[in-house]
């Protein structure tokens, strides 16, 4: 990201303490500048078409300084019946939490003031994104649960190595980062001036779909995939507003590839998914969507998945949905993540990986664990996560996004010094089918992350809690948004 973007972001992130002397809320503060940004980059970059006159950027500038708030908030309005099905999913439900008309009247002037010449050499979509990342990073806004840090995502599409040809999933979709991540991957191996007419049509139709159930997130997403070019055709596939632990979800195509990390804890109320296609249902949101996505697969699919490490290890039906798992796909790689990469700065997360058979019976037979946790520093502001971080586990990895076994026979078993090994289905079954694999010692803590049973439970608690304390915020979130309606 270039010195100039960075530059517009803090900018544009301290017009943050505007809102904040205003009594908006962290949990408002993108979704607020997002409304009038739309406006601006609309102007900016000559879409302005699809926004109803009267609502408009000049609009706004032109309206007396007592009156702008109100003709704001009435815009705000008519956008969500505009004729544009991108600005009613952006503007749906639409509603602003400034109460001062002095407050719109300085972001109006300072947004107006940023150098948009250079935002859009650089890339709007760059900026965009920059933004998202800055409000994740922010613990008091509580965004990190829909921000799946930068580095991670580029590694896992990197060994994923997402074509044309995929149809791509995010069943948990966030702000969109994992489909904008593959898309600039399959832009940056392929040449799109050279593509056919079918292809430029499948890009553009059938090729990226999500689906995220908050909406001020659903928003974000459809912003950040418009500004990053993901918006070209009315009939895209898109990020859906729904639940995917519903029918909705159960109606999402059969993809070729799936990246993405679910969200944590129960499902709210603690009660069971509405969708009637799970073998094994249960309360636990990453185990439901686990299920979705081996499910969502079709057979040769893959999938790359962010889980916490009681997925690993909890029994009952966790044992049942992990045999499941290994029964119909080969799940051939499991990384263990560094710890403080998430905003939940306790929970501690993988990535698998894993390959859908053409038979659902027998198709794990071994399960290679790379350790990127042991003896690793503490992640957060003094020390950053960068890709750099990644690099010899994607060396390590290989070339092969479907772990084939040929591929797996190249890879070299580092032994117990090492970060790199192998264990064959057997053995895992023989320890109960749990997959929290640890062998190094981490000098960080002095002990190591085989855990006995009692701290197995105790961690298995913590990440329970933890998903109480998500479920909490956003109840919380939502009551305020509702009190101050």
């Amino acid at each position: 990201m270039s010195t100039i973007t960075h530059d517009i972001i803090a900018k544009l992130w301290n017009l943050c303490n505007v809102l904040k002397d205003d009594g908006v809320t962290y949990h408002q503060y993108v979704t607020e500048l997002t409304y009038l940004l739309f406006l601006k980059m609309a102007k900016e970059t000559g879409a302005e078409e699809q926004i109803p006159r009267g609502c408009r950027w000049d609009d706004l500038e032109r309206a007396s300084p007592a009156e702008r708030l109100r003709i704001y908030k009435l815009a705000l309005v008519s956008l969500g019946d505009a004729r544009s099905r991108l600005v009613q999913e952006i503007f749906g439900n639409a509603s602003s939490f400034i109460k001062k008309p002095a407050t719109l009247s300085t972001l109006v002037a300072e947004i107006d003031k940023l150098d948009w010449y250079s935002a859009r050499q650089e890339g709007l979509g760059d900026l965009y994104e920059g933004l998202l990342e800055k409000n994740a990073n922010e613990k008091k806004s509580g965004a990190g649960q829909y921000f799946t840090p930068r580095p991670l995502i580029d590694s896992m599409v990197e060994v994923m190595q997402p074509t044309l040809d995929n149809i791509i999933q995010d069943p948990a979709a966030g702000t969109g980062g994992f489909l904008i991540a593959a898309n600039r991957y399959i832009r940056e191996h392929s040449d799109p001036d050279r593509w056919t007419e079918a292809q430029q049509r499948k890009h553009r139709r059938d090729t990226f779909y999500g689906m995220e159930h908050v909406q001020d997130a659903h928003r974000l997403a459809l912003m950040n995939l418009m500004l990053h070019g993901l918006d070209s055709d009315p009939n895209a596939a898109g990020i859906r507003y729904g639940d995917t632990l519903s029918l909705e979800g159960q109606a999402l195509p059969k993809a070729t590839l799936i990246l993405t990390n679910p969200p944590f804890g129960t499902k709210k109320g603690g009660g069971l998914p509405t969708r009637t296609d799970f073998t094994f249902p249960t309360s636990n949101k990453q185990f439901c969507f686990l299920q979705h996505i081996y499910r969502a697969l079709k057979p040769g699919g893959r999938a790359a998945v962010v889980l916490p490490d009681n997925v690993l290890f909890e029994g009952n039906v966790g044992k049942q949905i992990r045999a499941d798992l290994m029964d119909k796909c080969n799940l051939h790689t499991i990384l263990r993540l560094p710890t403080g990469i998430f905003y939940a700065q306790g929970v501690k997360t993988n990535v698998l990986f894993f390959t859908r058979g053409e038979t659902d019976k027998n198709n794990t037979r071994e399960v290679w664990v790379y350790d990127l946790r042991a003896n690793m520093p503490q992640f957060g502001k003094r020390t950053v996560l960068t890709r750099q971080h990644f690099a010899e586990f994607e060396a390590a990895f290989g070339d092969d996004p479907l772990g084939s076994p040929a591929s797996l026979n190249r890879r070299r078993d580092t032994g117990e010094a090492g970060r790199f090994r192998r264990f064959t289905r057997e053995w895992i079954a023989a320890r109960g089918d749990s997959l929290d694999i640890a062998w190094l010692k981490d000098e960080s803590d002095g002990g190591t992350d085989e855990l006995p049973e009692p701290a197995a439970l105790a961690q298995e608690a913590m990440g329970e809690l933890e998903g109480a304390m998500e479920e909490l915020r956003g109840i919380l979130a939502e009551l305020g948004e509702e009190l101050e309606g």
